[in-house]
């Protein structure tokens, strides 16, 4: 009786109740039914968490795409934390699991907290083992990737702080010996000696820097006879200022770029007038700061007017010198570059003395083409030297003076013959 009033009441429901009758009939049969519960992934979802305090996301959209991944590995956070089933017949909603997501230009990181509700059967413990197991081996792949990354930035510069070049010692020695035996254009007609000695110290502060600004890329001869025909006009930041543009151009020809020399002076004349008194300032920002006054001439204008190490100046000579010599970690391309390599490995102490000494050397040994290679003590410790056997120079000498002595009696013989 009581089955047939089941089934009555089953035919009279509607249809849309079609999977409640089901229900219903399996469980006055005796039968587990297991619930079913649908989770949708809400679309405010993310937009919830950019506004939470709590997260951080820097992106770089420039060199990573990173969008889809995220999608990916949140669904699958979400998923695995709510696939927890109950016997019961009431269903509670499931809380969204709070997350963090750190987003960087080279590493991918979530971290998941799950707060559910405690499990009440065996089954549901095995699924959540299940699922953390799989998101620690999503955690594992994310730390290696993070470490072989790090590996990679290690191996791009190894002990850069300890780099020395080989043999240096050896060969500022050598270039020392070559200096004192003969003098170079630098050490007789170089900035430090374009100043006129009769004048007060001021005076001769701004001659060293004046020099300074027409020896860019300006041969030593070229510019110390410009400043002896600067000094006839009483060279002076006031007489320079009042002076003709056309006059000055006329005065510094021809010194390269001579035009825009004689702007930078008059500029530079005026500033000195109404901030410093007439007078250079006394530090590295305030000279850069000057116009037609870069980094090499600061530094050199440091050392030779207000007698302060302040660093290495780098003109062509030295920059040359320094790469030909692999006294760099890396191959350089502009002097400054040079200069802050070259200080980070030479010891303060031998600064000042390395410009006058590349410089000279550079312009009477290793020049910039056709070097003299040969005649340098440093030919069988310098990398650009060419290597020549022992037993090929003798050869070449020998050849030599055996061309000389048949050129000395063929003149004999002619000499003989006329008279």
């Amino acid at each position: 009786m009581f089955k047939q009033f089941i089934l009555y009441l089953g035919k009279n429901m509607s249809t849309t109740n079609k999977k409640s009758r089901e229900t219903l009939a399996k469980k006055l049969a005796g039968k587990k039914v297991p619930v079913k519960r649908e989770v949708e992934l809400k679309p405010e979802l993310f937009s919830e968490v950019k506004n939470n305090k709590k997260t951080r996301l820097t992106t770089s959209a420039k060199n990573t795409d990173l969008s889809g991944k995220e999608d990916v590995a949140l669904k699958k956070v979400i998923k695995k934390s709510k696939r927890v089933t109950k016997t019961t017949d009431i269903v509670n909603d499931l809380k969204e699991p709070p997350f963090e997501v750190a987003l960087d230009a080279k590493t991918l990181s979530i971290k998941t907290e799950i707060s559910d509700t405690e499990p009440s059967t065996s089954s549901s413990i095995k699924q959540e083992n299940k699922a953390t197991k799989k998101s620690n081996n999503t955690k594992k792949f994310i730390s290696q990737y993070n470490d072989d990354i790090k590996s990679e930035e290690v191996k791009q510069e190894p002990g850069e702080d300890k780099w020395e070049p080989q043999n240096w010692k050896q060969i500022l020695e050598n270039i020392r010996i070559m200096r004192s035996k003969d003098n170079a254009p630098v050490d007789t007609m170089g900035c430090h000696k374009c100043a006129d000695e009769n004048a007060d110290e001021k005076t001769q502060r701004f001659h060293k820097l004046v020099a300074l600004m027409l020896s860019s890329q300006t041969k030593d001869e070229t510019t110390y006879h410009a400043m002896l025909r600067l000094r006839e006009h009483s060279l002076t930041p006031k007489s320079i200022s009042e002076m003709k543009l056309n006059v000055l151009e006329n005065i510094l020809h021809p010194v390269s770029f001579y035009k825009n020399k004689a702007k930078y002076l008059q500029q530079t004349s005026k500033v000195l007038i109404d901030k410093y008194n007439s007078d250079i300032p006394d530090n590295i920002k305030e000279l850069v700061a000057l116009p037609g006054v870069g980094p090499k001439m600061a530094h050199i204008c440091m050392a030779t007017a207000w007698h302060q190490t302040t660093g290495i100046g780098v003109d062509v000579h030295v920059h040359r010198i320094c790469n030909r010599l692999k006294w760099l970690p890396r191959p350089t391309k502009e002097p400054e570059q040079t200069r802050v390599a070259l200080e980070q490995w030479l010891s303060r102490d031998l600064w000042r003395e390395v410009n006058h000494l590349l410089v000279g050397f550079g312009q009477t040994t290793c020049t910039p083409v056709k070097p003299k290679c040969l005649e340098c003590l440093n030919c069988s410790i310098c990398p650009e030297a060419p290597k020549v056997n022992p037993s090929k120079k003798s050869e070449k000498k020998t050849e030599n003076v055996q061309v000389s002595s048949l050129c000395d009696k063929a003149t004999f013989k002619k000499k003989k013959m006329h008279v």
